[in-house]
């Protein structure tokens, strides 16, 4: 497992760490395609490059500005790791933004870019693809969403977890053409776990039409959104409680049959800790007792709290 939280500056009013693992389970995977990103406050980076630590200084970065993503590479389609790792390297080339709109303008150019370079001519080959849940913190703005996948982002408060971004799976497409209803969808994506998507960075997307991999990628928000996940954009400002800690996931850590009974150990073992506290207890909970019937997984998680 590796640990990032040493060395960073996220400022007065940000406290940040994250954490990454191949995996736990009786068959772990042998290659961690999952990744992170962790710019702080004065333009030193974090992440993972070959599965290892890297460090790193972006040049001109703004002070005060943060970046903070999670990414979880598509095995299932091949190079998944060199897809979530080339995502980051194109991130930390990314200049800050400040609006909703521009930083979505660099993101879509990013997988259109990459899109490219991974095309190996052949017709019948699907590029690789990775997840992407990202944070985008201007000093004395909202923080901005990007989100693409079937990652997470969490809020940990009150004694409750929820998810504060929609899945790009299969169930959220039939929810979107009122195939199926709200108790269904929840059933299907947070009372099972289904390792299936319908859109991913770099990959594209099967939810315009199911049936032909297009390449863009297909924002989710209130005007496609059925009503009960229209507040659950995937770009758009968020309003961060300050009692609140905030959990950036990939989905290993509910690749189980019952992913809500881990999810429920959650609020206890964030209770009262910092960032980097409550990330180490979270993978130190998960990996000494991992869930019953878990499909092994890479686990990557990045936590975040508001500092009062």
């Amino acid at each position: 497992m590796h640990f990032i939280n040493d060395e960073l500056d996220f400022g007065p009013a940000l406290d940040a760490a994250a954490g990454s693992s191949v995996g736990a389970g009786p068959m772990a995977r042998r290659e961690n395609q999952d990744n992170f990103l962790l710019i702080d406050s004065k333009g030193h980076a974090a992440c993972l490059v070959g599965q290892t630590p890297w460090r790193g200084q972006v040049a001109g970065w703004p002070e005060g500005h943060v970046r903070l993503a999670v990414l979880d590479g598509m095995g299932g389609h091949g190079h998944g790791r060199e897809a979530a790792e080339a995502t980051v390297q194109g991130l930390l080339a990314i200049p800050a933004c400040v609006d909703p709109d521009t930083l979505a303008r660099e993101l879509d150019q990013l997988h259109a870019r990459l899109q490219a370079a991974f095309d190996t001519g052949d017709p019948q080959a699907r590029p690789p693809g990775t997840t992407l849940t990202l944070l985008e913190m201007a000093p004395q703005q909202a923080p901005l969403l990007y989100h693409v996948g079937d990652s997470r982002l969490y809020e940990v408060a009150d004694g409750a977890v929820t998810a504060l971004t929609v899945d790009h799976v299969p169930a959220t497409v039939y929810a979107m053409h009122g195939v199926i209803d709200e108790p269904q969808w929840r059933r299907r994506v947070y009372g099972e776990h289904q390792p299936q998507i319908a859109q991913a960075f770099i990959l594209g997307n099967v939810i315009v039409d199911p049936q032909v991999l297009g390449t863009a990628l297909h924002a989710l928000d209130e005007g496609n959104l059925p009503p009960f996940l229209a507040h659950l954009g995937d770009r758009r400002a968020l309003r961060l409680r300050r009692d609140a800690l905030y959990l950036l996931a990939s989905d290993g850590f509910w690749s189980c049959p019952d992913p809500a009974s881990t999810l429920a150990r959650w609020p206890a073992l964030c209770a009262g800790r910092t960032a980097a506290q409550a990330t180490t207890a979270l993978f130190d909970d998960f990996l000494s007792h991992p869930p019953e019937g878990l499909h092994s997984d890479n686990l990557t998680l990045l936590a975040l709290r508001v500092k009062p």
